[in-house]
């Protein structure tokens, strides 16, 4: 194994592990029986100013991390593919 794989197994293995983490912290968006009951409103003050919110931030570096775990998702492929041969 080269140093480039080993780099970017760990680096993998840690934008995975982050990736979980910022999923796992997120809050549901089901109101459950309470909300099917009363309606869901669509005019309120965190759906107004939903950038600054601690959700708009979580969901923010899922996207960031499940798009950085792809690209060294297929990194890896590619790079083991050309060190194979």
């Amino acid at each position: 194994m080269s140093i480039y794989e080993i780099i970017g197994g760990i680096a993998l293995i840690i934008s995975g592990i982050f990736l979980v983490v910022v999923v796992l912290l997120q809050e549901g968006k089901e109101n459950g029986l309470s909300g099917a009951i009363q309606g869901g409103s669509t005019e309120s003050y965190l759906n107004n100013n939903g950038g600054r919110t601690k959700d708009a931030k979580l969901k923010r570096a899922t996207s960031f991390f499940a798009v950085v775990f792809f690209i060294l998702s297929i990194l890896a492929n590619v790079a083991a593919v050309f060190l194979a041969k």
